[in-house]
Formats: structure tokens, C-alpha cells, sequence
């Protein structure tokens, strides 16, 4: 029996589904998919199986123009699990076509070394006509050579699984680089993290401060079996607090009951999660909270 094993980044700019790819390859939520932008923080890495091939697929931040530090962290960290990777597949939105941020990652991935394979994956194809579909993928074929196209819509599944038997076959020869039930590699504290993170993103909508974070503090095996889990979310002003607790607290009770529920479904057992605000005016300058998103702490531009 031959094996093949290998890393499979897939990069895009921020709401290409990347995602949303990414579960439906691995068949179950291990990466935060939200309507909001810039959502994914760490590379994800997230395992399927194919045959006898092991897929393990990073899922990067969305690549955009960065600002902020968080901004350069993320960016650096989706470049860098391109750099890393076996393979990578560049996904890009058909009803959006090629934008200034694409034509920005055409250029960044003439960077990334030479001879590593390319795929291009054009998403979301049930939103707009075929043969604006087809001029699209000429169009950007022309600009960058790839190794194949696909045309796919990850939340539909159409066409993922011939994207997945491709990968397949291109991963290299090789012994299994996680066991074979193993769905993701990160921490299950990050995972909680990010799950509890989502609820927050999902329900404050457009009065969320993107400069929040969710820290898992403790985690605590129970003997009935059950965990109990205390997480932070860190937020830089009061009145941010406010609008994370909501009236009455009703808001942090909603998104404690929801991250709660798909916590117990995803671990398959009872939960109890406790979440605390905390006012850190500097967090977005603090090294130790980059280390835990699992992003490099780094001063100058990308």
C-alpha cells in the first residue's frame, strides 16, 4: 500500500470561503466560518482522508491590505503557510471576479518559490452564468499559470470532491503525518476559543469591535465525564464590555448558551462554560495574546 501525505494551504482574500472549504473537505467544523470578514486569525490546520492519501489542509487568514499589527500578523501568517505548504489552492469568488486584492495574490504567489503546484478553485459558481464563469477562468489563467481549475461552490459541495481526488493524487509519497481519526491539529482550548468567538461575531453583527478576542483559561476534566471550560474575551474599551454583556446580560448569555451547545456536540459530552469580560486597553499590543491565536508578534510591514 502507498501512502501520500501532505500540507495544502488555501488562500484568498477575506469571504472567499475558505472556511467554509475547508470543513466540507474535513467533513466536520473545525475552522470559524462567519459572514464578517477577517474572522479566520490562525492557520487552521484541518486533516481529511482520501484513498490512501492524508490531506491536511491549512486554512490561512483572508489576504488584504494591512493596516494595523493584527492586520500584518494575519497576513504574514497566510503567506507563510502558502510558503510551507506541498500545495496550495488559491480561492477566488466568481461573483466578484478578479479584484485588486486577487490581483495582489497573483503577484505575492510569484514569491512563494518556484515548482510548487497551483490550484485554482473559483467559488460560489451558482451566482453567476456560465459563460461569465468561463471568461473568468480564462482571464486568470492567463495572469498565473496553474495546475488545474476547479469550479466549485463549498457550501453546496459541488465539486469538492473532484478537487479532493486531485489532491490526492498530487500530495507526496509518504507515511500518514497524523492518526487516522485525527480532524484537526489545533488545541481543542483554541477550538473552544474560536467556536465561542463565531457566537460573538454572529450576534453582535455590525456592533462588534473586531479588536476582540476569545482566550480559553482553563479547562477542567470532570469525573462524570463532563469538562468545565472558564475563556476570557478581551475587549480594548468599556464600552465595548457593555456591548458584549448586552442588556441585562442577555447577550453574553445567548452567546454562552449557543458556544455551549456546539461545544457538547462537537466533544460529545456535557459542557459547562463560564465566560468573564476584561477591559485590556493594549491587548492588540501584547505578544503573550498573539501567541495565543497562534500568530507571530512582529513590528513592521509585510
Amino acid at each position: 500500500m502507498t501512502t501520500r501525505a501532505g500540507f495544502i494551504a488555501l488562500i484568498g482574500e477575506p469571504n472567499a470561503g475558505k472556511s467554509t472549504l475547508l470543513n466540507r473537505m474535513v467533513g466536520a467544523k473545525v475552522s470559524i466560518v462567519t459572514h464578517k470578514v477577517q474572522t479566520t486569525r490562525a492557520r487552521i490546520r484541518g486533516v481529511a482522508m482520501e484513498g490512501e492519501s492524508q490531506l491536511v489542509f491549512v486554512d490561512t487568514p483572508g489576504l488584504f491590505q494591512p493596516r494595523r499589527r493584527l492586520d500584518r500578523a494575519m497576513v504574514a501568517a497566510a503567506w507563510g503557510g502558502a510558503a510551507d505548504a506541498d500545495l496550495v489552492v488559491l480561492l477566488i469568488e466568481a461573483n466578484r471576479g478578479v479584484t485588486e486584492g486577487v490581483e495582489r495574490i497573483l503577484e505575492g504567489l510569484a514569491n512563494i518559490g518556484e515548482g510548487r503546484k497551483v490550484a485554482l478553485a473559483i467559488n460560489k459558481i451558482d451566482r453567476v452564468e456560465a459563460p461569465v464563469l468561463l471568461g473568468l477562468s480564462k482571464d486568470i489563467n492567463d495572469r498565473y499559470p496553474f495546475a488545474e481549475t476547479f469550479m466549485i461552490s463549498a457550501e453546496r459541495g459541488h465539486g469538492v470532491d473532484v478537487l479532493r481526488k486531485w489532491l490526492a493524487g498530487e500530495v507526496p509519497e509518504g507515511p500518514w503525518l497524523y492518526p487516522e481519526d485525527q480532524i484537526a491539529d489545533l488545541p481543542m482550548r483554541m477550538i473552544a476559543a474560536e467556536m465561542t468567538r463565531e457566537k460573538l461575531t454572529l450576534r453582535l453583527h455590525q456592533e462588534l469591535p473586531y479588536q476582540m478576542t476569545v482566550e480559553t483559561e482553563n479547562w477542567e476534566e470532570r469525573k462524570d465525564g463532563s469538562a468545565r471550560i472558564d475563556q476570557l474575551i478581551y475587549v480594548i474599551r468599556d464600552g465595548h464590555k457593555g456591548i458584549v454583556l448586552g442588556s441585562k446580560g442577555e447577550t453574553i448569555k445567548s452567546v454562552s448558551k449557543a458556544a455551549r451547545e456546539e461545544l457538547e456536540e462537537f466533544l460529545g459530552r456535557k459542557v459547562h462554560l463560564f465566560l468573564q469580560v476584561k477591559v485590556r486597553p493594549n491587548w492588540l499590543e501584547e505578544a503573550e495574546r498573539y501567541t495565543e491565536m497562534g500568530l507571530e508578534f512582529k513590528d513592521g510591514n509585510v
